[in-house]
């Protein structure tokens, strides 16, 4: 490895599309920094490869792109570091001019009035993470012996597990989605899923293509109540305003569903309920029900709220996920807001009591929250590169440590570090499993597994 001890040094911490944004607009602006990017797994590509469903192999094609990313002279892939675990942020940050925090949202947002000690309910990570093969969570349970399933959320990660739980099994076998989840769908009990959102359709956060490929799908029925449809006139107001126009065509396509025009036929079916919001879980040992209040929306244009009506209604069930955004994770050493999920910030740099952290950055989820899409953070990974494009003209390289180092430190600790040329022999071998099933790939499900292949 060539000593780049002379030249500014970046570290990059998670190897999703934030971090892979990150790198690309680093280069873009000055090829002399040396960058390393860090990923706690020895899979790289984050989100794209742990968070986008199975059936969308179209939207993970932006890999043929981080791939390029990965390979340019200056850049290194060290996958399976564990910051804060196998290496502290201020041993890391001794070794570079700038750290900047990309390790996206993986905690699951709470449902605080909802908690309860009844097996069945769970956060929608778990299941996504499940079907997608994540090493954290494949040895999850659940159980899919029962008619009906409650998906509580109004996102586009909603819409996922609603759809993964209804659509025909032979539709996703060809699928990288992981065998053991392929199994347990095909086996799945389940026949009705009721999607839940406390406020209206107008106000959906879900996406029209997302909600139209649950209305073509076949083998399944996309209910609504058009009496859900009677908007009120604040919400036809928002409609009319242009950043709504996703959710204008969301209001005409479930307009279309109730008008008769649309046909429905098969033995699985898909309820959106709006205007509710779950209070709480009925059952023993196992939930059986969940009770949901009826709000009405209130508030100016574009800033509605739902209020509760002090009406409530039982829906049975024997499987609940709740999709309701998610936080980052904190690590030791880096400043964090505990009560908006995120490492604080201005413009991506780190504040810590509302002063920057010289040379501590964040982009991505870590930086905004779990908002927006793919794409979302490139215009947002730009904006912290510039920032820190800004800071590191006003200082000298760090010659502190050779980033070689880095390296023997992490080896003297034990620790097997995933180049790109590892991850790349890990990735034919994927590609080789799953060409043998008739699938893109089977994927290995735990570092173990990618260590001893290796």
């Amino acid at each position: 490895m060539t000593n780049r001890s002379r030249n500014h040094r970046v570290a990059v911490v998670g190897s999703g599309p934030a971090g892979c944004f990150t790198i690309s607009a680093l280069l873009k602006a000055n090829q002399d920094i040396g960058v390393d990017l860090f990923e706690r797994l020895p899979f790289p590509y984050g989100l794209v490869r742990y968070g986008i469903a199975p059936d969308h192999p179209g939207t993970k094609r932006v890999i043929q792109k981080f791939d390029e990313i990965f390979q340019a002279r200056n850049v290194r892939f060290l996958g399976n570091v564990n910051i804060g675990t196998d290496i502290s942020a201020r041993e890391l940050k001794s070794f570079y001019d700038a750290v900047v925090f990309t390790s996206g949202a993986a905690v699951s947002k709470e449902p605080g009035c909802l908690a309860t000690n009844l097996s069945g309910v769970h956060p929608a990570i778990d299941f996504v993470g499940w079907y997608n093969g994540h090493p954290d969570y494949r040895n999850k349970n659940f159980d899919l012996n029962h008619d009906t399933a409650v998906v509580i959320g109004n996102g586009n990660v909603a819409i996922d597990v609603a759809r993964l739980l209804a659509k025909p099994p032979a539709d996703l076998k060809q699928t990288d989605i992981s065998r053991y989840a392929y199994e347990g769908l095909a086996k799945s009990a389940i026949r009705n899923v009721y999607v839940i959102g406390r406020r209206g359709p107008a106000q959906a956060s879900f996406s029209y293509k997302e909600i139209k490929e649950l209305a073509e799908l076949g083998g399944c029925n996309l209910m609504i109540d058009s009496g859900q449809l009677e908007l009120s006139p604040a919400s036809v107001a928002e409609l009319e305003l242009r950043e709504k126009a996703n959710q204008r065509r969301i209001v005409e396509l479930f307009t279309e569903l109730v008008s008769g025009s649309h046909r429905f036929s098969g033995s699985k079916s898909i309820h959106l309920r709006f205007l509710r919001s779950p209070t709480s879980f009925g059952g023993e040992g196992s939930v059986e029900n969940i009770v949901l209040e009826k709000n009405e929306l209130v508030g100016d244009v574009g800033q509605q709220t739902a209020r509760g009506l002090k009406e409530f209604e039982t829906l049975d069930c024997g499987l609940v996920f709740y999709a309701l955004g998610y936080r980052a994770q904190p690590i030791t050493g880096v400043p964090f807001d505990q009560q908006a999920g995120v490492f604080p910030n201005t413009n991506g740099r780190i504040l810590s009591d509302g002063q920057v952290v010289p040379g501590l950055y964040a982009a991505g989820w870590t930086k905004r929250g779990s908002v927006g899409l793919v794409g979302t953070n490139k215009r947002d990974s730009s904006e912290t590169v510039q920032s820190l494009l800004e800071d590191l003209a006003r200082i000298e390289p760090c010659h502190d440590n050779d980033v070689d180092e880095i390296s023997k430190l992490l080896d003297n600790r034990g620790v097997r570090v995933i180049n790109f040329e590892d991850w790349k022999e890990i990735d034919a071998l994927e590609i080789e499993r799953g060409s043998a099933i008739g699938k893109p790939r089977e994927k290995m499900y735990s570092i173990e597994d990618a260590l001893s292949a290796l």
